[in-house]
């Protein structure tokens, strides 16, 4: 696997009894760009994502991550390799604060036998936690309860709950799913600016919305590999018109 390459999918296919998801999809991740992998619903994205994050095995094909082969490694050693995820549906404690939230997730990083402690008892985590919601921009909310948090506040905090294992590859799929216009705007300037630290992969069915700030796009549809490239590359392919903006050609 090439040195620019941090994620790698070789030949991957899923099946969920007889409906084939992906079909012998082929593509790869370069070290430090933001690639966004779109389609129309149904198209396969989250499979991809799922596949990818270690969510479920390929019926078929190899994951790759830096230089070595993970396929089938199971999804709770991703984080100690340097891979976080954020899902599509919110997954936060509701009844802890954020910052609670983000401290446990950098208990459990330490070390899992620490994890429900007091907090007095890692003053450095506690400001560490504190610092992640500053960085994604929760700093004013840290007291409050997770499930007080609006639908775009509480996707920011998973993201900092992904953070905190200090990822060198972070995987967003549909961060922005149920935002209003305002939120959207503000994830998406959260994701450019973690992307300029870290390799991202983001999930997004919203083509406009990633188009500005994407690196490499990758196109699906009915769960094949539709079309790769640049956005530009992207917005010039004719299988891309015809098929996911509806265009003739």
């Amino acid at each position: 696997m090439s040195t620019d390459t941090v994620l790698k999918a070789d030949g991957v296919t899923r099946r969920f009894g007889r409906f084939t998801a992906l079909k012998d999809v082929s593509v790869s991740f370069n070290r430090g760009r933001l690639t966004s992998i779109i389609g129309p619903n149904g198209a396969g994205k989250s499979t991809l994502f799922n596949v990818l994050s270690g969510a479920f095995p390929p019926s078929e094909g190899r994951i790759y991550y830096e230089d070595r082969e993970i396929t089938g490694t199971p999804q709770h050693a991703f984080p100690r390799m340097g891979i976080a995820k954020s899902f599509q549906i919110t997954n936060v404690f509701p009844q802890l604060t954020a910052v609670e939230n983000v401290r446990v997730a950098l208990q459990a990083m330490t070390n899992r036998f620490t994890l429900w402690r007091s907090r007095t008892s890692f003053p450095e985590l506690q400001e560490k936690a504190e610092a992640l919601l500053d960085q994604v921009g929760l700093d004013r909310h840290r007291h409050r309860n997770a499930g007080n948090l609006a639908h775009g506040e509480q996707r920011c905090l998973e993201v900092a709950l992904a953070l905190a294992c200090e990822p060198r590859l972070l995987l967003l799929d549909e961060p922005t799913a149920g935002m209003s216009p305002e939120e959207t705007r503000v994830m998406m300037d959260l994701i450019e600016g973690l992307a300029a630290e870290r390799t991202v992969i983001l999930v997004e069915h919203k083509m406009k919305l990633v188009m500005g700030i994407s690196d490499q796009l990758i196109v699906l549809h009915h769960g094949e590999l539709l079309a790769e490239g640049t956005p530009a590359d992207i917005q010039s392919n004719d299988d891309v018109k015809r098929v996911y903006l509806g265009q003739r050609t």
